[in-house]
């Protein structure tokens, strides 16, 4: 999903891109995703992902009607906002502590006692009161892949049916990458989520590991309403005839199965955030492995020990909500361009640079 956008917004520009891709949907960290964008909500105060995740939500609100547009393809985008509930005192503080915040920043959140919260959506457990972030929403995370893909393919971005393994070099830059082909570039963007670090011949570790995240859906209650709510450290929206639940944090390795006690322990969250649905089955069930970093911020920008070689990769559970902004962010480095400050934070070198 990355790779594609920073394809598409590169391509834009005029450059000559291709974007080498094993095919198929195995691992990818968007299928671990419902597609939110909610920095407002999943985002604490002096974060460095506050200002990219606002930056990344504004994407797609600017750029639906263009992708949708040539692509032919509805982003399912849905902007109704999102409630992070508190369940006891303690969590009511620290909400409350964002939500101030947050104001005091100028930006448009809400505090909801616990009987607005039950007034506004009385199918919802009884809490201890919510943080509500109006211009939160989401988007379908497939239609944004095909989306992506078609328009860039639209702007003449090559796609290769292939696994990239390692880096070619000529002295002290990057010419191209290899896998069962060899691909000569003026410059490398290592885009490959959770394998980027697997790389052969690498000027550096390249410090992300997949982290597993597996979801259900379930089917929607009749007459219940849209919503999306964060609690408890899991979620609950929907979307169609369906309610996607999600999503765990798992340090699994490359194993993308489902197990059967994660899916009974999100079942179990999602009756904790909606009770009307304690008796629906599981419809369906997977997993994808998301690009984690230790620092759980992503990896962005060109590699100081060698020339021609970019990093866009590492963005973990944000990678649907970054990926648009991503690449302008890209595209916007590689012409020495004004980008934004929080980039700092992303620079490649910030690990293993002794």
């Amino acid at each position: 999903m990355v790779g594609s956008a920073c394809a598409r917004e590169l391509a834009q520009t005029g450059l000559e891109v291709t974007v080498v891709d094993p095919g198929g949907t195995f691992g990818q960290g968007w299928q671990a995703a419902a597609g939110l964008l909610s920095p407002q909500v999943e985002t604490g105060e002096n974060n460095p992902l506050l200002e990219i995740g606002l930056a990344g939500r504004e994407y797609y609100v600017t750029r639906r009607e263009e992708l949708e547009d040539v692509s032919g393809i509805t982003l399912g985008l849905e902007l109704g906002g999102i409630t992070n509930l508190a369940y006891t005192e303690a969590q009511a503080d620290r909400l409350k502590e964002i939500v101030a915040w947050q104001r005091q920043h100028g930006l448009y959140c809400n505090w909801l006692s616990p009987e607005e919260v039950e007034d506004q959506w009385p199918w919802l457990a009884r809490t201890a009161g919510a943080l509500f972030a109006p211009a939160d929403g989401s988007l379908d995370p497939r239609r944004l892949v095909e989306a992506l893909i078609a328009d860039g393919e639209r702007l003449g971005v090559k796609r290769v049916a292939d696994r990239i393994t390692g880096l070619v070099s000529e002295g002290e830059r990057v010419i191209g990458a290899t896998g069962a082909n060899e691909y000569r570039a003026g410059m490398v963007l290592i885009a490959a989520g959770a394998w980027s670090g697997r790389l052969e011949s690498l000027p550096r570790p390249v410090s992300v590991e997949p982290v597993r995240g597996q979801m259900i859906a379930l089917p929607r209650p009749e007459g219940l309403e849209d919503f999306a709510s964060f609690g408890d450290d899991h979620y609950l929206l929907t979307r169609g005839d369906e309610i996607l639940a999600g999503a765990s944090m798992e340090h699994a390795g490359f194993a993308v199965e489902v197990t059967d006690d994660v899916v009974s322990r999100i079942h179990q969250a999602a009756v904790r955030i909606c009770p009307a649905v304690s008796e629906a089955k599981v419809t369906r069930s997977w997993a994808g492995l998301r690009p984690g970093t230790p620092d759980s911020l992503p990896i962005i920008g060109k590699e100081p020990l060698v020339e021609g070689l970019w990093y866009a990769t590492g963005h973990g559970r944000n990678g649907v909500l970054l990926a648009g902004i991503t690449g302008i962010v890209l595209q916007q480095m590689m012409a020495n361009e004004a980008t934004l400050g929080s980039v700092e934070a992303f620079r490649p070198e910030r690990f293993w640079n002794g």
